[in-house]
C-alpha cells in the first residue's frame, strides 16, 4: 500500500479505535439511583465489649493485610439496628456508621443522577447492587476490634449563615478518650477527618491513622443511554516517584502493587466523572498498599505515621477525604497531582491548554456550547496557515486535474514513467500530492484530545446547549449534529480534487458515510467542534479555490496535445 493510501486511512483507524476499544458498555442500559440508608431509632451510647480499638494490621513489606475484613455494615439498618448518622451540607449527604466511623453513603445533591430525573447523584453506597464505602480508623497497640462510637445526636444540617460544621463521635478505650471528628464545610466536598485522643490511662500508646477505599467490581453507575465510551475505573495512587499511578482492580486482586512508604502522597478511587480520595498529612511517611478483603473487594489505603501518646497526653491524627465531582481547581486544593485524576489520556498536553481556554471562554459566556464553538474558531485560526498551504494545493490539484489525466493515459502502460513524469509536474507547478490529506491529519491530535477532554470534563455533564441539546456530554438524542457533519464532509470533498487512483477515489466516498455512523455516539459537544470546524474549512477551502481557478498563472505552463 501506497503513502498516499496510508494516509486516507489513518483517520479511520483512529476513529474506529476510540470506538472498539470503548465498546465495554450496553446500549441503552440505565442504573438505578441508589437510596440512601435509613436512619433507625436506636443509638449505641458507649463502646461494644469487644471493640478495644480499629482493627487495622498495617502491611509490612508486601504482605496485603485483609484488614477490615467482614466489618462493613449492610445496606440499610432495620429494625433494631444501630443509628446511622446523618450529615447534610449544601454539596453532601452522607451517612456514618458509629461502627468504626465508617462512611457508608455519600450523595451529591448538586449532580443529579440523570438529567431531569430529581435524584442525586450516589457516590458511596452499600447496598446489594454496590459496595462502595470510606473508611478510617485507628491502629491501637495491642488492640483490636473496631471501636464503636456514640453521638449526641443522629441528624446534622449546614444551615443558613454556617460555613462549617463540626460532628464528633465519642468513644473511650481502657482509659483512653476518643473522638472522631468530621469537619464539613461549606462549597467543599473535601471533610477533615480526625481521631482526637486523650490518653487518660497510666500507660503510653502508639496509634496509627488507617485510610481505605473499598470497593467491589460493580460497573459504574450509568447517567443514561450510552454506547462506546467509557472512562477508567479502579484504583489511583501519587507518590514523589510516580504523580499519578492507576492501579486497576486486576492488579489489585493480583497483589502487583508493591508497598510504598513516602512522604506525602494520596490515594483514589476513581470513576468516570467522580472520585474519592484519602489526602494525609503531606510532610509526613504515609504507606501505600493495596489489597483485596475477605468478600474479594478491592481496598484501595494507605497508613499514616505511627504517633506515641504518654500517660497524660493527647494527640491528634487526621487526613482529608474527597468526595466529589473531578473538578480540577477543587481537587489541586486538597492535596498535590489530585487534579491528574481528571484523565486527559496520552495527549494531556494538547487537551489541558484547550481545557483551560474553554473554561476562560465559558466563565465569559456562559455557555459550554457556544465555548465550544468559539474554541473551535480560535484552533481553527492557530491552523490557518498550515491549513491555508494544503488548500492551496489541493486547489491546483483540482485545475489541473485534465492535465494529470492527460498524463496518465500518455503513459499509463509504464508506471515508471508515469511516476516520474507525474513527479516533474508536482514540482513545476508547486503541487502537494499529500496535501488533500494533511488538513485532517493535522486535526486529528486536536481531535483525540478533545474527544477525551470532552469525555473526562464533569463541567459538561448535563449542560445545555440550545434547542434539543440539553447535554453536551452524551450522544445528540436525535442525531440531527452527525448528520449535519457527514453531509459537511460530502460538500468539502466536491471542492477537493477527484483522486487519480479509483481505490482511494472510493476511500474518500465513503469517509463522509463512515464518520457519520462514528459521531452516532460522540458526545454531542465533540460533533458540535467538528461541524463546526468543517463549515469553517469549506468557507476558507471555497475561498482558495475560487482565487486560483482566476489566478491565469497556474497551469500556464501545461502542455497540450
Amino acid at each position: 500500500m501506497d503513502v498516499k493510501r496510508l494516509l486516507l486511512l489513518i483517520p479511520l483507524a483512529v476513529l474506529a479505535y476510540l470506538i472498539v476499544v470503548q465498546w465495554n458498555q450496553d446500549y441503552g442500559q440505565v442504573a438505578t439511583a441508589p437510596q440512601a440508608p435509613t436512619i433507625t431509632s436506636e443509638n449505641p451510647t458507649s463502646s461494644s465489649p469487644d471493640a478495644g480499638g480499629d482493627d487495622l494490621s498495617v502491611p509490612t513489606r508486601n504482605t496485603a493485610p485483609d484488614d477490615m475484613a467482614g466489618n462493613i455494615p449492610g445496606q440499610a439498618p432495620s429494625g433494631n439496628s444501630r443509628d446511622l448518622v446523618a450529615v447534610s451540607t449544601d454539596v453532601l449527604d452522607v451517612r456514618i456508621d458509629p461502627q468504626g466511623g465508617d462512611i457508608v453513603y455519600a450523595a451529591l445533591p448538586q449532580h443529579q443522577f440523570a438529567l431531569d430525573s430529581g435524584q442525586p447523584f450516589v457516590l458511596l453506597s452499600n447496598d446489594q447492587t454496590r459496595s462502595y464505602v470510606a473508611r478510617s480508623g485507628l491502629q491501637l497497640e495491642g488492640h483490636q476490634g473496631r471501636l464503636t462510637f456514640a453521638s449526641e445526636q443522629t441528624e446534622y444540617r449546614l444551615t443558613e449563615g454556617e460555613d462549617a460544621l463540626q460532628v464528633d463521635l465519642s468513644a473511650s478505650v481502657d482509659g483512653v478518650d476518643v473522638i472522631k471528628r468530621f469537619t464539613f464545610d461549606r462549597d467543599s466536598y473535601a471533610v477533615k477527618v480526625d481521631y482526637l485522643l486523650d490518653n487518660q490511662s497510666e500507660t503510653p500508646l502508639t496509634a496509627r491513622f488507617i485510610g481505605q477505599l473499598v470497593r467491589d467490581d460493580s460497573a459504574d453507575p450509568s447517567t443514561g443511554p450510552k454506547m462506546g465510551m467509557s472512562s477508567y475505573l479502579g484504583a489511583a495512587y501519587s507518590t514523589p516517584d510516580d504523580r499519578y499511578l492507576k492501579v486497576d482492580f486486576d492488579e489489585v486482586k493480583k497483589g502487583s502493587f508493591e508497598n510504598r512508604d513516602v512522604e506525602g502522597g494520596w490515594v483514589a478511587m476513581i470513576q468516570h466523572y467522580f472520585t474519592s480520595a484519602w489526602a494525609p498529612p503531606q510532610d509526613q511517611q504515609n504507606l501505600y498498599y493495596a489489597t483485596t478483603d475477605s468478600q474479594n473487594r478491592n481496598v484501595a489505603a494507605f497508613a499514616g505515621a505511627t504517633e506515641n501518646v504518654a500517660a497524660g497526653g493527647s494527640a491528634t491524627l487526621g487526613a482529608t477525604l474527597y468526595m466529589g465531582p473531578k473538578i480540577q481547581e477543587r481537587l489541586e486544593a486538597v492535596a498535590p497531582h489530585l487534579e491528574l485524576t481528571v484523565d486527559f489520556g496520552w495527549l494531556w498536553f494538547i487537551a489541558n491548554p484547550l481545557f483551560w481556554l474553554l473554561d476562560h471562554i465559558q466563565n465569559v459566556i456562559g455557555n459550554w456550547g457556544w465555548s465550544i464553538v468559539i474554541l473551535t474558531l480560535l484552533v481553527k485560526a492557530a491552523l490557518l496557515p498550515l491549513s491555508a498551504k494544503a488548500y492551496k494545493s489541493m486547489a491546483r490539484m483540482r485545475k489541473l486535474g485534465p492535465e494529470m489525466q492527460r498524463l496518465k493515459e500518455q503513459y499509463g502502460d509504464d508506471r515508471q514513467k508515469m511516476s516520474q513524469e507525474m513527479m516533474k509536474f508536482y514540482q513545476k507547478e508547486k503541487i502537494n500530492p499529500l496535501g488533500g490529506c494533511l488538513p485532517i491529519l493535522v486535526q486529528m491530535p486536536v481531535f483525540i484530545a478533545l474527544y477525551w477532554m470532552l469525555l473526562e470534563s464533569v463541567e459538561l455533564r448535563h449542560a445545555p446547549f440550545m434547542f434539543w441539546i440539553q447535554d453536551l456530554s452524551v450522544k445528540d438524542p436525535f442525531f440531527v449534529l452527525p448528520i449535519l457533519m457527514g453531509a459537511s464532509m460530502f460538500v468539502q470533498q466536491l471542492l477537493n480534487p477527484t483522486p487519480p487512483d479509483p481505490t482511494q477515489a472510493k476511500i474518500m466516498k465513503l469517509l463522509p458515510v463512515v464518520f457519520t455512523f462514528f459521531f452516532l455516539w460522540f458526545p454531542a459537544g465533540l460533533v458540535i467542534y467538528w461541524v463546526v470546524n468543517n463549515i469553517t474549512s469549506i468557507a476558507q477551502q471555497y475561498f482558495i479555490t475560487r482565487k486560483i481557478e482566476a489566478d491565469p498563472n497556474v497551469g500556464k505552463g501545461m502542455k497540450t496535445k
